[in-house]
């Protein structure tokens, strides 16, 4: 019994410690700005087979898809101008399913995008949120 708890602590250190991808370091760090800014995270990291939401957060009523998109350099442009029309069309397809799914197709929906520039070798990024950064688009749009 101890074996196995030492072993649990053990892998969670080590998860801990382990290195992040960009990414992944964008995702804590937009989670934490959401948060000082008084959201409720409830969701993320969801996936099904149309894709992955990044953030799904609360602000006041309002369900919020928050799409993180974190670059080292601007050389391929801004972080945000990688939510283009097709990804918005998935984020809203995303939205509906998650919506439908919890039960929430009633309340008001929101897509943010969490933009951040994190260059090599610095402790702190530039983020910028970024409120209603599109609307609901295609099909599924009639929600928003």
């Amino acid at each position: 019994m101890l074996r196995v708890l030492w072993n649990e602590m053990l892998a969670r250190i080590r998860r801990y410690l382990a290195p992040q991808t960009l990414g992944q370091r964008g995702e804590i760090a937009a989670r934490k700005l959401l948060q000082r800014k008084g959201y409720k995270i409830v969701g993320g990291g969801e996936r099904d087979f149309l894709g992955e939401l990044d953030l799904v957060a609360v602000d006041g009523r309002t369900v919020v898809f928050v799409e993180v998109k974190t670059r080292a350099t601007h050389d391929a442009g801004h972080p945000a101008e990688a939510v283009d029309q097709d990804k918005q069309r998935r984020l809203t397809r995303l939205a509906l399913s998650y919506l439908r799914r919890h039960g929430l197709l009633e309340n008001a929906v929101r897509f943010d995008v969490v933009a951040i520039t994190w260059p090599t070798n610095t402790k702190q990024p530039t983020i910028e949120h970024i409120e209603s950064a599109f609307p609901a688009v295609g099909r599924a749009s009639m929600f928003s």
